[in-house]
């Protein structure tokens, strides 16, 4: 698995680099992501804080869009944006809706086996870029790593750090997001992708990949969570996100403003226009933990 790459951009000093790669995660399908290495990295291995975009989004719409890398620089913190799915797999139907399928892998692991050669974007995200990063001495210290997202995007930095919470790992210290689906078992965006990818379906679904459910079952495990919606979203209006059930179910279990904290930020929409408003705001969240 040699990394190429495929451009390379000066931004604040630092370095920012697309890369490709044959994954075996993704079926022996080439995969991009783009990796911001700031200055400091010349002294020394630094933390890394992974971002995961949304539906119809690549590796390049975080990076471009987000107003992410500044902030990142200021902290000495390197970001790493992976594609939103496999590209190219040639599944009957895979192009047929932009909510599933193409550019919608929801950052899970496919059992359905009409999917699951190609489909893993869990294991693609959490183990397989950060084992070829390493293989490739590039200098990342990846003892330190955080997740945030938007949307679908959203949803996977929420399940990916709530499963490392439950399986001893602690992959991640931190997460935040940007209007992600919280509850992906009760709307419609999620029943589509747990009906399409999983074999069990959506109660395997919101078994694995629901961060709702998933919080539920933490006892007693700190947690570090930031959440920004707002209230103009048509998709929050339409019931797509609801961070108001994954709230309830935080406070619930006991999770005080201090470990999970949820804003409504009034009037704005789901786009990159709101996103880049609240950018730096995440990446100093992250920087509490990443540097500590």
């Amino acid at each position: 698995m040699a990394l190429e790459v495929v451009s390379t951009n000066k931004s604040f000093d630092g370095t920012l680099t697309k890369y490709k790669f044959k994954s075996t995660a993704l079926g022996g399908l080439d995969a991009k992501f783009n990796l911001f290495i700031p200055a400091n990295a010349a002294n020394g291995k630094v933390p890394l804080l992974v971002y995961l975009a949304g539906l119809e989004c690549t590796e390049d719409t975080g990076a471009q869009k987000g107003a992410f890398i500044g902030p990142a620089a200021k902290e000495g913190i390197a970001l790493l944006f992976p594609d939103t799915s496999p590209r190219g797999a040639g599944i009957e139907g895979e192009d047929d809706d932009w909510q599933f399928g193409t550019g919608a892998g929801f950052y899970l692991n496919a059992t359905n086996p009409k999917w699951s050669k190609h489909y893993n974007m869990l294991t693609h995200v959490t183990l397989e870029i950060p084992q070829i990063i390493e293989a490739a001495g590039l200098p990342i210290d990846f003892t330190r790593q955080s997740i945030f997202g938007h949307s679908m995007g959203g949803h996977g930095a929420l399940t990916l750090y709530l499963t490392s919470l439950l399986n001893g790992s602690k992959q991640y210290r931190s997460v935040s997001a940007f209007s992600p689906i919280s509850n992906p078992s009760k709307c419609p965006w999620g029943e589509t992708a747990f009906k399409g990818y999983l074999a069990g379906g959506i109660a395997e679904g919101q078994d694995l990949y629901d961060a709702t459910e998933l919080i539920k079952k933490l006892v007693k495990t700190p947690a570090h969570v930031l959440i920004d919606y707002g209230t103009g979203d048509k998709f929050y209006q339409n019931g797509q996100l609801l961070p108001e059930n994954f709230l309830k179910a935080a406070r619930d279990q006991g999770y005080d403003e201090v470990q999970v904290r949820v804003r409504d930020q009034e009037g704005y929409d789901h786009g990159y226009y709101f996103i880049s408003t609240f950018g730096a705001d995440h990446v100093h969240f992250h920087a509490n933990f990443l540097k500590a």
